[in-house]
């Protein structure tokens, strides 16, 4: 329902046999090409903005390019970029083509470590400059760097500021291009330790290069680096001289999973992309924990090193409810309780007369919320059917029993998303009109004027959505009531760690709260919070406290979303509407390894997301308020 532009993808891959195994085994020695594309593909939902990918090659000589890079923007940079890549092998003679040695030694991307990107802008800005992977180049081949991440950092500020402090002059103020000068400086400085080392030995020449590609560590470069950075992340990186990582923040906010055999070494942003493409089981894939790195060197040996001391863990609940494929085993398990749990309130929102409504969802991501929302209501009728049976007193005749036994939970597929009518609106007098008419209804689904329908999402973010089209076409079938399900709890604050939604008055729930003090004359609650957030602007992050809490305090769940309903609900609308949302205590229990529920509570895991919400309400406030 609400188009959120949220966090990015990434995949990497070390093959570790030569490509003449692949050839022999599996008929191409592209098998790491081919399989990094799967890879992106199936993370395709994470980022449909950009994509890129790198590609180093182990055994090249000098003079001869050994990383390289193709970078694409739009839906469909996917398949740009990686038909780009094979344009280069399409004057290949056939016997060329199945040539693992004439690949190795004369195509490009024909490598053992590859890296891909899908993006979703985190800067704020776009363009093909700020397309993953960032490569950071030097005529040393260890010095080389190939960097992508799923990440946003909330300190960029500082972190530019000690960069510049150290002597640096970074080309750009954003976060990716901030970190890749961060990386490759440590790792300048590792291979210039090594490089006196070897030289101490009396090494020289071609000597003191393979020796530093065989003794480089990048736990030392990670290390170095990557303290300060405030913010959720996994960074992947390629060097030039075939070392490979991946490193996760500490508090465990953005996810990434591992999976190794002899052959190959896979990461990605998700688990059930690596079952697909690998064709393993979910046991066999782990999970990179919380300030941890996978690294894997020249050799092909991995090992795992604590690069950051873990924080106390704050996985994203958003990836389980919204950004993540339903299709991952716990996952889907948690999608489906976060419907049952809403059982209970919807039938106090209908009065618990299951018998005149229609239940549905808002395609697609909440499908799974509807399943187990579907299972919740088929239990709570099984009970009710054993009340009735016992109730009768005696026993049951067969129409007694079939009468009791017929009752259905009525499910039916209400709304309809005209996909290539949304693409083609456009800004203009005409918008509201044609944004109202994104998604059909399927007339006949219920009774006019007797039917209530529940309708399940898995967000309720902004609401633009909910006022523009959904509450009025689907007060087109005449329901008596319609009920909007959130299987997420009311989104009340901004996120900083990967997710394009950084002012206040972007919620409905914050603008609820807002109409709510101002209808009750309490505007001085907004005045004290605006004085107490002032006051702690200059105070070091560790120190800031979020007080837009209390812009919320005065209020319970349910006054803020029947203010809602009145903030979204169309002039016209002949149906009673009402919104239900997910509990935080019902959140907690369907998804308990997923605790970062910053979105909902305003508990952020890091300082930096605490100063940058007090920034973000100071700036509301003097836009909207004379204080």
């Amino acid at each position: 329902m609400e188009p959120l532009k949220h966090e990015c993808g990434v995949a990497m891959i070390r093959l570790l046999k030569p490509l003449e195994y692949y050839q022999e085994k599996y008929g191409t020695w592209m098998y790491g090409l081919n399989k990094l594309y799967l890879l992106m593909e199936k993370q395709h939902n994470r980022g449909q903005e950009a994509a890129g990918l790198a590609c180093v090659k182990l055994q090249a000589n000098p003079g001869e390019e050994y990383m390289f890079r193709e970078r694409g923007l739009g839906s469909g940079a996917i398949t740009e970029i990686f038909s780009t890549v094979h344009g280069c092998f399409k004057d290949l003679t056939q016997e060329q083509l199945h040539d693992a040695e004439y690949a190795k030694q004369c195509l490009p991307f024909a490598g053992e470590l590859y890296m891909g990107h899908l993006r979703y802008s985190t800067t704020g800005k776009s363009g093909i400059s700020y397309v993953h992977p960032f490569l950071r180049r030097n005529n040393w081949r260890a010095k080389n760097l190939a960097l992508c991440g799923n990440f946003n950092l909330t300190n960029v500020d500082e972190i530019f500021a000690d960069i510049t402090a150290d002597g640096q002059h970074p080309r750009k103020y954003a976060d990716t291009y901030i970190m890749l000068e961060q990386v490759g400086h440590r790792l300048d400085r590792e291979v210039e330790r090594l490089y006196n080392e070897c030289s101490s030995e009396g090494l020289v020449g071609m000597d003191i290069t393979h020796a530093i590609e065989d003794r480089i560590d990048l736990t030392n470069v990670l290390k170095t680096s990557s303290p300060k950075w405030d913010g959720g992340y996994v960074i992947c990186g390629l060097t030039g001289s075939g070392e490979c990582f991946a490193v996760r923040d500490p508090w465990g906010i953005r996810p990434g999973f591992w999976y190794m055999d002899d052959e190959i070494m896979v990461l990605a942003s998700e688990r059930p992309v690596i079952q697909t493409a690998l064709n393993v089981p979910a046991d066999s894939i782990q999970e990179l924990e919380p300030g941890q790195a996978i690294l894997v060197n020249k050799k092909g040996e991995m090992r795992l090193a604590q690069i950051n001391e873990p924080k106390q863990k704050k996985a994203c609940s958003f990836e389980r409810i919204y950004f993540s494929r339903g299709s991952d085993i716990d996952i889907y398990r948690e999608r489906k309780l976060l419907g049952e749990k809403l059982v209970n309130p919807i039938l106090k929102a209908i009065d618990n007369d299951v018998v005149h409504t229609v239940f549905s969802f808002i395609p697609n991501t909440a499908e799974v919320a509807f399943y187990g929302m579907l299972e919740g209501f088929d239990n709570y009728l099984n009970q009710l059917k054993i009340k009735r049976i016992e109730a009768l007193g005696h026993k049951p005749s067969h129409s007694e029993l079939e009468q009791i036994l017929s009752q259905r939970i009525r499910s039916e597929k209400v709304a309809i998303k005209d996909i290539k009518l949304r693409t083609f609106i456009a800004e203009g007098n005409t918008r509201n009109d044609l944004a109202a008419h994104v998604y059909d209804i399927t007339y006949g689904s219920l009774i006019p004027y007797e039917d209530n329908l529940v309708i399940i999402d898995d967000s309720i973010v902004r609401g633009t959505t909910l006022k523009q089209s959904i509450i009025s076409i689907l007060d087109r079938l005449h329901p008596k009531k319609i009920v909007i399900v959130s299987s997420s709890p009311q989104v009340r604050y901004p996120d900083y760690y990967g997710i394009d939604m950084a002012s206040m008055e972007q919620f409905i729930a914050f603008k609820a709260a807002v109409a709510l003090l101002v209808d009750r004359g309490m505007v001085d609650v907004i005045r004290e919070a605006y004085r107490k957030s002032k006051e702690q602007a200059g105070l070091p992050k560790e120190q800031m406290v979020n007080y837009v809490k209390e812009i919320y305090a005065p209020f319970t769940d349910e006054e803020v979303s029947a203010k809602m309903v009145e903030l979204l609900t169309p002039a016209g609308t002949q149906a009673k509407v009402e919104i239900v949302y997910q509990t935080l205590e019902g959140l907690h229990e369907a998804c308990p390894a997923h605790e970062g529920d910053w979105y909902f509570s305003g508990d952020y895991p890091t300082p930096g997301g605490v100063k940058l919400v007090n920034q973000a309400f100071i700036d509301y406030v003097e836009q909207n308020f004379n204080f």
